[in-house]
């Protein structure tokens, strides 16, 4: 007979169908060791899902509408410029001014003060008594009156000034600053506003709103009668003004490379001088190529530059230099401030004068800056520059301005409740070679 094929896995002479019975106890364990891989495999699917929903979301795992590119999208979730600089500065400036930080942060973050710099193409007198009703004082009028007394120390009316004061104030014989400037401010504790200002007669405005110690570098400017005077970074304008003011400037050039800035300051000429008056020569060049442009050229030059706005930022979301956007551009303000800083030095003929100010309370784009502008010229162009003493000015306007103690260079007005003018640094140098 013709043998029959065997089914693959049956071995000859067994039967499957007549193979034994597992025992119960058998059954028992296989179920137990099948639910126990069962039960295995469960927790490792939940650990498996645990994992994915710990793990950063990655693009597939986002909903498509809440997906944003990091930089420009208006679905990012928004962090205010005002909050940034915020922080960046309570990491700063807690090391830079230690317990003096807690009281200039809550100044920043408070209304600010102004003072009145009265325009002398207007009915000046006229202004002055209107001012002087409303119990504000000439604190420049009231810094010629220190040095008066000074001079004159028998006079009845001289001060009895602390131990301190004599002995670290270098004596005054003679007024230090640019002459014919008015600016009222309301004394300390004062929060009083000034009306916004009113055409006169002569068809001017009759006094600018500004941050009065805004005024302090064209002060330390020193112009002198017949002086070419070059305001290097002029917008918006107010400091260009106060030059023009002084009624000293035989020839000023204001230049700023932006064109808003500089459509303001001709707008500020404008509604504040005659046009028989306005000598001012406005030009829109980018300013860290004047020293090349002309060099060697003015008695007084003014370089109030960029910076980072420390008040500005931390209460206004429009141009803002701390929002995400300007990074780079906030990184670079050191080495933009040394390049202008060189340049106006270059177009400072020897023996004139550069005041640098900023309004920041940054040292590293203050007392830095000056430092590395004195080496770039020391050492590339073998000029040799000075700077000037200035603490004159703590003794001057110690009524009407804080001043921080420790600057290494320069001075800094310190905003105070009190006296919530600020920040301001500025820091006169004089040329040599």
């Amino acid at each position: 007979m013709k043998a029959l094929a065997l089914r693959p896995g049956l071995q000859p002479g067994r039967n499957p169908s007549l193979r034994p019975s597992a025992s119960p106890e058998a059954n028992v364990k296989g179920r137990s060791d099948r639910a126990r891989v069962a039960y295995m495999e469960a927790s490792w699917r939940v650990l498996a899902r645990t994992r994915r929903l710990l793990r950063p979301p990655g693009p597939g795992l986002i909903p498509r509408r809440l997906r944003h590119k990091k930089k420009w999208a208006s679905t990012e979730p928004k962090f205010p410029s005002t909050r940034m600089a915020l922080q960046n500065f309570d990491m700063n400036y807690k090391v830079q001014f230690g317990d003096l930080w807690p009281s200039i942060r809550v100044s920043l973050l408070s209304e600010q003060k102004f003072g009145a710099l009265v325009n002398n193409f207007s009915t000046w007198d006229k202004t002055i008594s209107e001012l002087e009703q409303l119990k504000a004082k000439d604190f420049v009028i009231e810094a010629q009156r220190r040095v008066q007394q000074k001079a004159f120390p028998e006079e009845p009316s001289a001060p009895v000034l602390p131990p301190q004061l004599e002995t670290h104030s270098p004596p005054v014989t003679s007024w230090p600053c640019s002459p014919n400037l008015h600016c009222y401010t309301f004394s300390r504790g004062d929060i009083s506003r000034f009306h916004p200002s009113r055409v006169s007669s002569l068809g001017v405005l009759d006094y600018y709103l500004m941050d009065a110690s805004s005024l302090l570098p064209v002060l330390a400017l020193g112009v002198q009668p017949g002086d070419a005077v070059l305001d290097l970074c002029a917008g918006p304008g107010g400091k260009t003004l106060a030059l023009l003011l002084t009624g000293c400037c035989y020839h000023l050039a204001a230049n700023d490379i932006s064109g808003s800035r500089t459509q303001r300051l001709k707008q500020v000429l404008r509604s504040y001088v005659p046009q028989d008056k306005s000598q001012v020569r406005v030009t829109s060049q980018d300013g860290r190529k004047w020293g090349d442009l002309e060099r060697s050229t003015y008695d007084r030059v003014l370089v109030d530059v960029p910076c980072t706005t420390d008040r500005h930022s931390v209460m206004e979301e429009d141009n803002n230099i701390f929002k995400r956007s300007r990074k780079t551009e906030r990184q670079m303000l050191p080495m933009l401030q040394v390049q202008l800083l060189v340049a106006g030095l270059l177009a400072t003929r020897p023996g004139g004068v550069a005041v640098y100010s900023t309004c920041t309370l940054s040292h590293l784009q203050n007392e830095y800056v000056v430092g590395g502008a004195i080496e770039i010229l020391a050492n590339q162009y073998e000029i040799n520059v000075q700077v000037e003493d200035l603490s004159c000015f703590r003794h001057l306007f110690q009524d009407t301005f804080s001043f921080f103690p420790s600057c290494r260079m320069g001075e800094l007005v310190l905003p105070i409740l009190w006296a919530n003018f600020g920040p301001m640094y500025f820091c006169k140098l004089r040329r040599l070679t």
